[in-house]
């Protein structure tokens, strides 16, 4: 399966030493020590994330906590993780030729990191890993849980499932390319390989899961007795509709994108891609700082003096600037990633080491995301919304469960 050096585009220098297989492995074992980190801050702020994602309780009360367990299993990723990277290093030493033939080394720990999620061993974060397999193959079709059943907890992992769409998209042009005769998955990556719009329809499927979820939440609350002119079931069923059209924003995007490689040089492809990025990454942002954080910097009662501007009363984070600074991040986070969706990036950016950073900013960018969606639920969940509040983007009704 090794690709012709001849006829083969030049590896950059990047890919000599982290080609894209294990690109592809870090940026998930980084995610699961940033799910770590988020469990443990958020429990050292007395926020309890188990009980808010319905996490099975723990049998004794010497049970490690859920964050000490993710640690745990992050650590078994790293290991064979860092030792392969190591031996491949050793083996190809920056060789363009030898990186292409030893592509096997990268892709078994990608074997080895299914084969961990995977195994029904109970010594390792035995209950974490089920967890995740059975939330995984439920949001997989684009169900979600009720909220007794951990509904709340689909909705991150979903969401989370959106900030890895190009690393997904990336697994398989790696699989791809290994199983590919003549080709190699340590070489120049081929993203157009098994088709041209294969790819970007894997990077759709993240958000067409939202927005499966989405239009369900709105099917519940038309069942649940809901009644024309009742304020707070419009409240509800108008949010699951503008959430679920939200993520139908991302396909225009990946849809131009895609013609866009087959139409180079084309103004108005360009001009009608850029146009959709726009709306996406501000329909987002505004979703992000209104909806999922609850803060009113786009409602009219922003400046109410009982609270910092655009924020709101109840905060558990008391850093007020905290607030600001995760505001204008996520604002210039949002914009680059809906620019990475396009699948013709790789066109005009030869360095792969570029688009590895802009897949590791996104993760960055959810991770942070994260903490606030979690407190924001904890404060709807056990504080409720204070008189000054203006919750879910100045709706009045502020206790609904909204996606």
């Amino acid at each position: 399966m090794d690709g012709d050096p001849s006829v083969e585009p030049e590896l950059d220098s990047f890919s000599l030493y982290l080609p894209l297989p294990y690109r592809v492995a870090l940026i998930i074992v980084l995610g699961v020590w940033a799910w770590g980190v988020n469990l443990h801050y958020l429990h050292l702020m007395n926020i309890d994330v188990p009980s808010l994602i319905r996490y099975p309780s723990r049998n004794t009360n010497s049970a490690p906590p859920i964050y000490l367990s993710c640690y745990r299993l992050a650590s078994l990723l790293t290991t064979p993780l860092a030792a392969l990277l190591l031996l491949f290093w050793a083996v190809t030493r920056g060789n363009p030729e030898a990186v292409r033939s030893w592509e096997i080394i990268p892709n078994l720990y990608l074997l080895i990191l299914v084969v961990c999620f995977c195994l029904p061993f109970h010594i390792i974060s035995g209950s974490g890993r089920q967890r995740f397999l059975t939330t995984l193959k439920r949001i997989s079709v684009g169900g979600i849980a009720e909220a007794q059943d951990g509904k709340f907890g689909d909705i991150l992992m979903a969401d989370a499932l959106t900030s890895y769409a190009k690393v997904i998209g990336d697994l398989f042009v790696s699989l791809c390319l290994f199983f590919s005769r003549g080709k190699s998955s340590t070489g120049h990556p081929d993203r157009s390989c098994g088709g041209s719009f294969i790819v970007p329809i894997i990077l759709a499927i993240p958000s067409l899961i939202r927005f499966r979820q989405c239009l369900i939440e709105y099917s519940r609350v038309r069942r649940r007795n809901w009644k024309p002119g009742n304020n707070s079931d419009d409240v509800a069923a108008w949010n699951h509709m503008a959430n679920a059209v939200k993520y139908a924003s991302a396909f225009p995007v990946i849809i131009m994108s895609a013609i866009q490689r087959s139409h180079e040089g084309s103004t108005t492809v360009f001009r009608l891609w850029l146009f959709f990025v726009v709306i996406n990454s501000a329909y987002s942002f505004y979703w992000d700082v209104a909806k999922d954080w609850d803060l009113t910097l786009f409602s009219a009662r922003y400046k109410d003096p009982e609270h910092p501007l655009g924020l709101r009363y109840h905060r558990y984070f008391e850093v007020k600037e905290l607030y600001y600074f995760v505001i204008v991040l996520d604002l210039l986070l949002r914009f680059t990633w809906s620019i990475k969706l396009s699948v013709h990036l790789d066109r005009f950016n030869d360095m792969e080491g570029g688009i590895f950073l802009l897949e590791l900013l996104e993760v960055f960018r959810r991770w942070v995301w994260v903490f606030f969606r979690v407190e924001t639920e904890w404060v709807r969940t056990h504080r409720g919304p204070a008189p000054d509040d203006i919750l879910l983007g100045d709706m009045p009704n502020t206790k609904i469960d909204d996606d």
